[in-house]
């Protein structure tokens, strides 16, 4: 911001000069842009050219500069040229800076001088912000940052601009980033849900949502964390909607934790401290499913399946009846259409037990492009399970796929399916796991499957 200008330490001859020229509307147009020029320049220099003049303002231009403008719209008048007038008036020994700072009432400073303030105004900002986080991970961020070595700078930078240059509110913004950076629930080996997390820092519980200006700040400054502690958070082609959860939750904080979750039955699990995780071990003794929420699943380091064997189909249905089969004697997880956070963390522990994977799912195109994604992401043993074009035909629906969404079937470039999506391009209809549900039972009866399944197990009403 410019400073006020003190009138008290003009001369009365700079004070009669300026009011001339506010006697005169002219030259309201002519200093505007001689300031302009100098906020530009750092100095009084340049052209000024004032256009659709009146005749008024054509005698005013005259009488100053002594100088016939008769019959011009437009004049342009050169800093020397306002100087040497100056110097030939009534008003010599005014310097036109002088000027201009009575006429506006500000400070003149060139825009690299009010940079080099500002600068010089941040850096002492950081100075008191690292003065109140020393010895502490934030303090490193705050060494960055006076460094300009940090991504958060630019954002800063942006925000500060936004804000009108409004110093107090970078100010918050910077012990808001000390504060987040010292707090992230990692550092007490915990987690913590987002909300909660926001209500903690700021007081909203929706202060960090997709879309606020905080929440790209925290992202930021998780970003930043995972990197300064040399964590390499991959980014996935297949679903790069979450590296962002992967990150937060290397930070210790979850998002969406209530719906993601992952569908499992037959698995055991160990902590991170190398403890069987009970729960799990319970639900697979009693042969019942359990659908495990993020939280749970980020703190497992290693699991196990039958005959290191597991079957992923998409639907639960489908799931349901496998689960109340196999009685846990067999892994089985159900992906619940596209893979959340929690089903690829899942695969990855998988890949790590070197766990074999057989995977089912629809048969139309949404079905198809997650087989594949599935197929390129996980790099253990993998096979299709019942998604051939004869499980199609039996499968068939009569829902008609709309040309839209049959174009998705382009993307298929696994051989394995390509042939599957031939006979479905060909057809034009979607095909379904649980028309062919039977398939899955390696023989069972369909009847005897039903009764057992958990989900009828545990019906209201019904008596088995």
């Amino acid at each position: 911001m410019k400073k006020r200008w003190n009138n008290g330490l003009s001369s009365s001859l700079t004070r009669e000069c300026a009011d001339y020229f506010r006697e005169r509307p002219v030259f309201d147009r002519l200093l505007r842009g001689f300031r302009e020029k100098y906020m530009s320049y750092g100095s009084f220099s340049g052209t000024v050219t004032v256009r659709n003049l009146s005749e008024e303002d054509i005698e005013d231009l005259e009488g100053f500069f002594q100088k016939n403008f008769h019959g011009q719209k437009s004049v342009s008048i050169s800093a020397a040229r306002f100087e040497k007038a100056l110097k030939n008036s009534r008003f010599d020994g005014c310097q036109p800076k002088e000027i201009l700072e009575q006429y506006f009432g500000e400070e003149m400073a060139g825009k690299k001088e009010l940079q080099k303030e500002e600068e010089q105004k941040w850096f002492l900002e950081l100075e008191h912000a690292k003065r109140s986080c020393i010895g502490t991970l934030a303090q490193q961020w705050v060494d960055e940052l006076i460094q300009k070595k940090s991504e958060t700078s630019l954002y800063l930078a942006k925000r500060y601009r936004e804000s009108g240059k409004n110093i107090e509110e970078v100010r918050a913004l910077l012990h808001l980033g000390i504060r987040i950076l010292n707090a992230f629930p990692y550092h007490q080996e915990k987690t913590e849900y987002l909300a909660v997390f926001a209500a903690m820092m700021t007081g909203n519980p929706h202060a960090f949502d997709d879309g606020m200006k905080d929440g790209q700040f925290l992202r930021l400054l998780a970003e930043w964390d995972t990197a300064h502690r040399g964590l390499n958070v991959e980014k996935s082609e297949l679903f790069p909607a979450l590296q962002k959860q992967r990150i937060y939750l290397a930070v210790g904080i979850l998002r969406d934790d209530v719906s993601n979750c992952v569908m499992l039955s037959g698995i055991r699990a160990w902590n991170r401290n190398g403890e069987v995780h009970a729960g799990m071990e319970g639900f697979r003794d009693e042969g019942d499913p359990v659908q495990v929420p993020l939280a749970v699943l980020a703190g497992w380091e290693r699991v196990e399946c039958p005959a290191q064997e597991i079957y992923i189909v998409e639907n639960p249905s489908v799931y349901a009846m496998l689960c109340g089969t196999w009685r846990g004697r067999k892994a089985c997880m159900c992906m619940n259409g596209q893979p959340r956070l929690s089903a690829v963390m899942m695969l990855d522990l998988l890949k790590k037990a070197e766990s074999k994977v057989y995977y089912a799912g629809d048969f139309d195109p949404e079905g198809m492009l997650i087989a594949q994604k599935i197929r390129h992401y996980y790099k253990g043993e993998m096979e299709y399970w019942h998604m051939s074009a004869k499980d199609y035909e039996k499968s068939r629906s009569q829902e008609r796929i709309s040309e839209r969404r049959l174009k998705m079937l382009d993307r298929i470039e696994d051989t394995e399916l390509v042939e599957l999506a031939d006979a479905i391009r060909k057809e034009g209809v979607a095909g379904y796991q649980e028309s062919i549900w039977e398939v899955y039972l390696d023989g069972v009866d369909p009847c005897e499957a039903y009764r057992k399944c958990f989900c009828s197990r545990y019906s209201v009403g019904v008596k088995l």
